[in-house]
């Protein structure tokens, strides 16, 4: 199947693991075009995607989605990122938006609180993972600022299941294990706030095919060290009991999500310099 161009995409992470986007959720106004669509991309075969068609008061959207990276067999998180991207840039997807469980570093957050995140620390070691060599990333306001606001003003008005935040700075590592006290201890003294592993490389990929892009990320513990040890029982809980409730938010916010925007996502990246100067003789 060819790649249709859309301007939406959303990447499920694991705050709505536990549903089925979008049926679960019981929208009216949302539709499946097509289902359990793969790609062939030049780092292997997509993840399947979901093609959705949302009607608004402003005009249909198509969006592409899929279930976030990294969690198929034998396929690593950088690799499957640059799948997914690589089907957003040959989509020309124009703004991007993802969500996530994540563990509280700032005292000031409890489980079920939300998080806009507004920038990132990478302590991870996926490191260059792009596309091609062709752009110098930027990464001034790696996070959409408009799609924040947006963000904020929808969640802070309608999520009721905690405190919601306009600010945060998250801290990405690998995975799958948690991280030490002592990590998390470095991490709060360097000012983060919360904890994860998936905002990056998404970023930077994001930034690569000039998209714009935003997070919702949902507290599921305290990080170690960090006012408790969590437990289980809780974090499953939130992870089985929250889903339907942000992923309807979610979906509402792509609903009156605008396609003009006045940031400069899409300016943050120049043509690289890294070139060779010297022709063969």
């Amino acid at each position: 199947m060819p790649i249709l161009p859309t301007d939406f995409a959303f990447i499920g992470g694991s705050s709505t693991l536990s549903i089925n986007i979008p049926n679960d959720l019981q929208l009216d106004f949302v539709q499946v075009l097509d289902n359990n669509i793969t790609f062939t991309t030049p780092f292997g075969n997509s993840p399947p995607f979901k093609r959705l068609l949302i009607q608004s008061e402003t005009g249909n959207k198509t969006v592409l989605t899929c279930r976030m990276h990294g969690w198929r067999q034998g396929v690593t998180r950088d690799i499957a990122s640059k799948q997914i991207f690589w089907v957003f840039k040959e989509a020309k997807v124009k703004k991007i938006i993802a969500e996530g469980g994540v563990g509280a570093i700032n005292y000031l957050l409890d489980p079920r609180d939300v998080v806009i995140a507004h920038d990132y620390m990478d302590f991870s070691v996926r490191k260059d993972v792009g596309l091609d060599d062709k752009y110098l990333l930027i990464m001034r306001e790696a996070i959409c600022p408009e799609m924040s606001k947006s963000l904020f003003a929808l969640f802070n008005n309608k999520w009721h299941r905690g405190k919601v935040f306009n600010r945060g700075i998250y801290v990405n590592t690998d995975g799958r294990h948690f991280e030490s006290p002592a990590e998390i201890m470095a991490f709060k003294q360097m000012g983060g706030d919360i904890v994860g592993q998936s905002i990056c490389p998404e970023v930077y990929l994001a930034r690569e095919i000039g998209a714009c892009y935003a997070g919702v990320y949902i507290v599921v513990n305290y990080a170690e060290g960090i006012v408790t040890p969590w437990q289980h029982a809780e974090l499953s809980d939130i992870f089985y009991k929250e889903s339907i409730n942000l992923g309807k938010l979610m979906f509402e916010f792509i609903r009156n999500l605008p396609i003009d925007s006045s940031c400069q996502c899409n300016n943050l990246r120049k043509e690289t310099l890294l070139k060779e100067v010297y022709e063969e003789e």
